[in-house]
């Protein structure tokens, strides 16, 4: 019970590299879980957050580069 509850309480952002602009929002925004490489481009591809974060970061982007997915 408590493990399935710790899950209702995350959500994935997926980020598209492809509709990546690299303007670096996200790595503002998510204070400190999204890194950077040499470019402005995000290191990860997938990150874990609390629902509300994730949905802030993903309507933050100016590329609408970010997903959001509730895991399954």
């Amino acid at each position: 019970m408590r493990r399935a509850r710790r899950e209702a309480e995350v959500a994935e952002v997926i980020v598209d590299r492809v509709a990546c602009t690299a303007h670096g929002v996200c790595a503002v925004m998510s204070d400190g879980a999204v890194e950077l490489d040499e470019f402005g481009y995000p290191i990860q591809s997938r990150l874990t957050l609390p629902p509300e974060e994730a949905r802030v970061l993903v309507e933050a982007c100016p590329a609408r580069a970010l997903l959001f997915r509730r895991p399954t």
